[in-house]
């Protein structure tokens, strides 16, 4: 098996990140940021392909 890069981590910590930041504030009732939040992690995951 092969290790992981240290951007490939450090892309996936950028996307989880996001992610538990969009269900954090979506649960406040902010739903603009949860969408931003989501918008942001999308596009950091672009970069894990």
């Amino acid at each position: 098996m092969a290790a992981m890069t240290l951007e490939r981590g450090a892309w996936i910590a950028t996307v989880l990140v996001a992610l538990l930041t969009a269900i954090l504030v979506a649960l406040e009732g902010y739903t603009g940021y949860a969408a931003l939040s989501l918008a942001v992690g999308a596009s950091a995951a672009i970069n894990l392909f």
